[in-house]
C-alpha cells in the first residue's frame, strides 16, 4: 500500500545490487517512483559483471527492473530515463539493448557521457517510473 501523497518511502530488494552509500535504492512519492542509478553489478555478489557494452547494458535494466517490481511498477510505467556512458562510442550496442526493455510509448531519455562512473562502470541508468 502507498503511503499518503507526499511522504516518501525507501524501496529496497535483494534482486538488485544493495546501495552501496547513503542512498535507496528507490524512493516512491505517491503514485511515482525514482530510481537510483544502476550499474552493471550482480546483486548476488556485488561484482561487476563481465562482457561487452550489450552484457552490462542487460545487467543494468535487469537491477532497474527488480526495483520497478519491488516498487509496485513495471518498465511499461517508466516515463524517463537517464543513461550515462564512460565513452559515447558505446551509443549504438547500449542503444540496440535497450530497446529490447521498452514498448511504446517509449520513456523520455537523455544520454550523457561521463568522465567517470562508480566502480569504472561503463553504463548507468536511472529511471522515473509512475506506479
Amino acid at each position: 500500500m502507498s503511503k499518503p501523497e507526499g511522504v516518501a518511502e525507501a524501496i529496497t530488494t535483494a534482486r538488485a545490487p544493495a546501495a552501496v552509500g547513503p542512498y535507496s535504492q528507490a524512493v516512491a512519492v505517491g503514485d511515482w517512483l525514482f530510481l537510483s542509478g544502476q550499474i552493471p553489478l550482480d546483486p548476488a555478489t556485488g561484482e561487476m559483471v563481465p562482457g561487452d557494452i550489450g552484457d552490462l547494458t542487460r545487467r543494468v535494466l535487469d537491477n532497474v527492473r527488480a526495483v520497478l517490481e519491488a516498487g509496485g511498477t513495471s518498465l511499461d510505467r517508466v516515463v524517463k530515463t537517464t543513461i550515462y556512458l564512460a565513452d559515447m562510442a558505446d551509443f549504438q550496442a547500449m542503444n540496440a539493448v535497450y530497446a529490447t526493455y521498452f514498448q511504446e510509448p517509449l520513456p523520455a531519455r537523455s544520454t550523457i557521457q561521463a568522465a567517470a562512473l562508480p566502480r569504472q562502470a561503463r553504463v548507468e541508468i536511472d529511471v522515473i517510473a509512475r506506479r
